[in-house]
């Protein structure tokens, strides 16, 4: 038994005008890609961890050919919410949805043999920004700015409150037998340089011992990013920054 993880699938069989492929030359055939990587590595009896932006859909309705997809692949599928997952419904209408292989955390852990994992979205946080490892339409950049103001601010604030609790929550259900703890989020928990933040903290304070995340596109650098601190091994999985090819988190046992 393997656990591997891709975030930011963005897939999009109910919204074909959202396909990636329109926007950035470098997700060319992207479900093709993670599909035949995916079926070369992971096996029927290992869990892969999808941290956020699984489906461009803004329905259930529509995000269902995008779950359907990934249940025909291999494996257990651990889903958690992203920023664009405009699709995701209430718990209980998603358990209801959901393929059989497919489950997610919401204010929740998931265990997983000795493994026990849990997480929350977060949301931006101005303790930490990506501006040196992430190519930005200049344009687009300045439209962000413009349109930036103090309600915003102060609205963005709420939420990163809202899912630090949410964090906190989901990170106290561990299960006290598990030997490896992993936590998932979709915005990342800490910068690159590696300084302690609030979401760190939490992470920390409940002996996380793998934080996984994704959201970050089109980053300059192709090194290793982020690394190991304070006993917590910090795993950038964005699907394009992987290549579209799952990577192995736990080796079998």
């Amino acid at each position: 038994m393997s656990v591997w993880a891709l975030g930011d699938l963005h897939l999009f069989l109910g919204t074909p005008e959202k396909n990636m492929e329109f926007l950035n030359p470098l997700w060319e055939n992207y479900m093709k890609r993670i599909e035949k990587n995916w079926r070369k590595k992971i096996k029927e009896e290992d869990l892969i961890l999808i941290p956020g932006d699984i489906s461009w859909a803004a329905t259930l309705e529509k995000a269902q050919l995008d779950l359907e997809w990934i249940a025909t692949l291999p494996g257990t599928k651990l889903l958690l919410k992203g920023n664009h997952d405009y699709w995701w419904p209430s718990s209980k209408k998603l358990k209801a949805a959901l393929p059989p292989s497919i489950y997610f955390i919401y204010n929740d852990t998931f265990k997983w043999e000795k493994i026990s994992i849990g997480g929350s979205r977060l949301w931006e946080s101005p303790e930490y920004h990506f501006d040196a490892i992430v190519i930005t339409d200049e344009t687009l950049l300045e439209k962000e700015k413009l349109s930036s103001n103090a309600l915003e601010d102060k609205q963005n604030a709420k939420i990163f409150e809202r899912e630090l609790c949410r964090l906190e929550m989901s990170l106290s259900l561990y299960h006290k037998e598990a030997d490896l703890r992993i936590a998932m989020t979709h915005y990342p928990p800490i910068g690159i340089d590696l300084k302690q933040s609030r979401a760190a903290k939490i992470l920390e304070k409940y002996q996380v011992n793998i934080a996984i995340f994704g959201h970050l596109h089109n980053v300059k650098k192709k090194e290793p990013l982020f690394g190991k601190k304070r006993g917590i091994s910090y795993v950038l999985t964005s699907a394009d920054y992987l290549n579209f090819d799952p990577l192995m988190l736990v080796k079998p046992s």
